[in-house]
């Protein structure tokens, strides 16, 4: 077998090893507590919380008493919507999101609905972006939050942030980002724009798996969220539970790294995946699912028209690479990311991921374009599996 290449990125990162480097040691040789004050074991661990949360917060230029730790993008995700919804159901009911957003929070809101939340899903172009002008019509008085994630994790397509932040808050409503799939790739700046609550995951840029946060907005407007974990009154309240240190330690080596090299990882992924796409695109029946102009640079949807990808792929399995999101591969069902831009059924299934990192190499990027070029045109003009 030849050597395998890895191109599921959104799926997940490696630990970059000087991630791994400063975490070794609170395995067990700073093994306290974070919460023990009484001893220096708790109070090393408490002093590399702190600075684990400064990195975060530095990252995308808020307070450090804004961060809230999680065990990862999901609890973050629930933590808003449901922390939200229960402080300020009696102002409205209302909850507007897209179709097009992450599991974890289609998932939520369905769990909301069930507790008589009233949820508005907006539809999305055939690029992936929503409308302005749909969001606009949809705002109510009864309104309580807007949740619409920043980069998509299927696609890369990027949402005019400062645009519905700008709506939402002239709506006097709260505004959530799911920030997942872009924190540590493209500059975020939750002053600039004006994001009130935003979600991360250490293990999407070469942190560890199990550890996230939640940033939540003190003043300009103050957002209080309702508590979904009791006991001990951890993280201000907001999250309880002995925190992980080791994961945390790690989160903000991550956070500190990305902020240094973004623009140079930046400058060589999209490089290697323009790269990719000229080559893939100059074979017949095959584009690009998705705004090229508006996404993120690691990421390329591509769609191999009369092949199903699952089919495509399981003929190269050294190369790895995604059918979708990771979260819902398990699932016998066309992407709804790619059903809501408008594509078929059989375009969907015929959709493959491609989603690159800071160690791919170009000698990675050729193997793979060879390998995809070599197997598509044995398989054209063989039919179509319905």
């Amino acid at each position: 077998m030849k050597t395998p290449i890895y191109l599921d990125h959104n799926a997940t990162t490696p630990v970059d090893k000087r991630v791994l480097d400063v975490m070794l040691p609170y395995f067990s040789e700073k093994f306290g507590n974070a919460s023990s004050r009484t001893h220096s074991f708790g109070w090393i661990a408490a002093d590399a919380v702190n600075t684990a949360r400064q990195h975060v917060a530095d990252l995308i230029n808020c307070l450090d008493q804004e961060i809230i730790f999680t065990s990862g993008a999901t609890e973050a995700i629930n933590l808003a919507l449901k922390g939200v919804w229960d402080n300020y159901q009696i102002k409205g009911k209302h909850i507007i999101t897209s179709k097009t957003e992450h599991k974890a929070v289609l998932d939520t809101c369905t769990a909301l609905e069930k507790r008589g939340a009233e949820i508005t899903y907006l539809d999305v172009d055939r690029e992936g972006i929503i409308d302005l002008d749909g969001l606009k019509k949809a705002l109510s008085a009864q309104t309580i939050l807007v949740a619409i994630m920043y980069a998509n994790n299927e696609t890369g397509v990027l949402q005019p942030i400062s645009e519905i932040a700008a709506l939402v808050h002239a709506n006097n409503t709260i505004f959530f980002c799911d920030a997942t799939q872009a924190i540590g790739k493209i500059n975020i700046d939750v002053q600039q724009e004006h994001i009130d609550i935003m979600c991360l995951s250490a293990h999407k840029f070469y942190g560890p798996k199990g550890v996230g946060a939640l940033f939540v907005r003190r003043k300009n407007p103050r957002v209080s969220l309702y508590a979904q974990i009791d006991g001990g009154g951890h993280e201000r309240g907001l999250r309880s539970g002995t925190l992980n240190v080791t994961g945390i330690v790690g989160l903000g080596k991550s956070c500190e790294i990305a902020k240094q090299e973004m623009w140079d990882n930046a400058v060589k992924i999209s490089r290697l995946r323009t790269l990719l796409e000229q080559h893939l695109c100059e074979l017949p029946d095959v584009f690009i699912n998705g705004s090229t102009k508006n996404r993120l640079f690691t990421t390329a949807n591509i769609c191999f028209q009369g092949i199903r990808s699952e089919t495509l792929i399981s003929t190269i399995p050294n190369i790895a690479v995604a059918l979708g999101s990771a979260c819902t591969s398990a699932i016998a069902m066309p992407s709804h990311v790619l059903k809501a831009m408008g594509l078929s059924d059989d375009d969907a299934y015929s959709s493959i991921r491609f989603s690159l990192g800071k160690n791919t190499t170009e000698t990675e990027i050729k193997e793979t374009i060879e390998q995809f070029t070599e197997i598509v045109n044995r398989m054209r003009p063989s039919s179509f599996l319905n």
